[in-house]
């Protein structure tokens, strides 16, 4: 290594230790951060000679010609071209991380199901090790639907990367710390908070805080976008402002090294000589983002009547139909109920959509009992579901008086699309043999009189 290159590395390390977990506020902002000054070309993207003698190169998530306001790309800077990233690339099994379509013959996907949490086995695992498919819907390979995974972390990636050039992943700890440390910055992730990694960048996972573990929802389709707050308007729910991108960092590292890429639902290893997370700046709009749920600003009724779920949206991955989302992430936190004459958690219903939910922390209003932290239900398109005896009988006599809902932080992953149950959800994971049970003690009260049984 030459003085001029060693020189750059130390001020590399040195900009990395002091601002590695700055972040950059705002989501879907044109960006730019440098790592060493005078790195990031100005005026233009790509320059007959770099400085530092870095390559350019762009990174697209959207094709070309999307429209203006959807489109998102991102130059870098890097110390080498992405092309000697990657070698020869062989097959590899991770084999409890599925892709849809995965329809099991021997598995029963229509049901309402919950598990408990999905314990730690004591194993050294790591992000791509650990990670453990719940449910697949629609088909990765026509980029549509999505996958709910539970990842359970207990080994730093050391001289590995990862990308996926199937989706983007939500992550939502519910225990544990992680560090990911990507080619564009640096972010770092704990219980109520949440990253967004999108397609194609590469990065490394780190535990801080052990064992991890939490939900990541696999979007296949269009990216996560915040949703329209049409009569809302322009404020409450999850604010622009809140979502932190990380600030350039890079590392100028010669060691072998593993990059695996997860590609049709199958995953390729190549081997390479060097960190590829090199990239000494950059600009653009395509890059990874962390948002604190805390800061999440809920929309309710004050006067009567239950809204629909869709105000609790936190983000919205669009589908070829207005409306109807190929994901939502939706978001179930503290909040106050002051509703009159109301039956206050959320009612009976059948939908369209498959929700699967997630408890992060505290009890969930319309399940008292079984539904707990780091625990997940399913309920698939078109099956009735809603609160058991004990919050119906609760809420239905309740002295409606302002509540508030505390240590609650719950939230659901649901799609057009049917979730199908892998094995692993149908005969490993820790399923409630009995959740169904949960609606059997509710009571005819129909008599035929006005007032039915409710006093009798």
């Amino acid at each position: 290594m030459d003085q001029r290159t060693d020189s750059s590395q130390k001020l590399g390390e040195e900009r990395r230790n002091s601002a590695a977990l700055e972040y950059m506020p705002g989501f879907g902002n044109d960006f730019e951060t440098e790592a060493l000054p005078g790195a990031l070309p100005q005026g233009r993207n790509s320059p007959q000679k770099c400085a530092y003698g870095l390559y350019g190169e762009q990174l697209s998530g959207t094709a070309f010609t999307a429209p203006s306001h959807q489109n998102e790309r991102t130059w870098c800077y890097r110390i080498r071209p992405s092309v000697k990233h990657t070698s020869r690339f062989r097959k590899i099994d991770l084999p409890l991380w599925k892709s849809a379509p995965n329809v099991c013959d021997d598995v029963v996907s229509l049901g309402q199901y919950r598990w408990d949490p999905v314990p730690h086995s004591g194993d050294e695992l790591t992000w791509l090790t650990g990670m453990r498919t719940m449910t697949t819907a629609g088909d990765v390979n026509t980029q549509v639907g999505m996958a709910s995974h539970i990842y359970l972390v207990t080994k730093s990636m050391e001289d590995e990367y990862f990308f996926s050039a199937d989706s983007e992943l939500l992550v939502v700890p519910q225990e544990g710390v992680l560090r990911f440390c990507t080619e564009l910055g640096v972010i770092e992730l704990e219980p109520k908070e949440i990253a967004i990694l999108p397609r194609g960048l590469v990065y490394r996972v780190e535990v801080i805080e052990g064992p991890a573990r939490g939900f990541v929802c696999e979007n296949y389709g269009q990216k996560f976008e915040l949703p329209g707050r049409g009569p809302i308007g322009a404020n409450c729910m999850a604010n622009r402002r809140d979502f932190k991108a990380p600030v350039a960092h890079f590392e100028d590292r010669e060691a072998p090294s593993t990059v695996t890429v997860k590609w049709c639902g199958q995953f390729h290893e190549t081997k390479i000589g060097h960190s590829p997370l090199d990239v000494v700046a950059w600009h653009g709009n395509y890059a990874p983002c962390k948002y604190d749920l805390r800061n999440y600003c809920p929309i309710g009724s004050i006067l009567f009547d239950h809204p629909d779920p869709s105000i609790f949206t936190v983000l919205t991955a669009p589908s070829g139909v207005p409306g109807t989302a190929n994901i939502d992430f939706v978001l179930f936190r503290e909040r106050w109920m002051v509703m009159e004459d109301t039956f206050r958690p959320p009612w009976y219903h059948k939908n369209i959509m498959s929700e699967l939910m997630g408890n992060i922390y505290g009890q969930y209003d319309a399940k008292p009992q079984g539904f707990i932290p780091g625990g997940m239900s399913l309920h698939n398109m078109m099956l009735p579901h809603g609160p058991d005896n004990t919050a119906f009988e609760g809420a239905s006599n309740a002295d409606l008086k302002p509540e508030k809902l505390d240590n609650t932080m719950s939230f659901m992953f649901e799609t057009r699309f049917p979730q199908h149950l892998t094995e692993f959800a149908a005969k490993d994971a820790p399923l409630q043999d009995d959740y169904i049970d949960c609606w059997d003690s509710l009571e005819k009260k129909f008599d035929g009189t006005p007032e039915g049984t409710w006093n009798k």
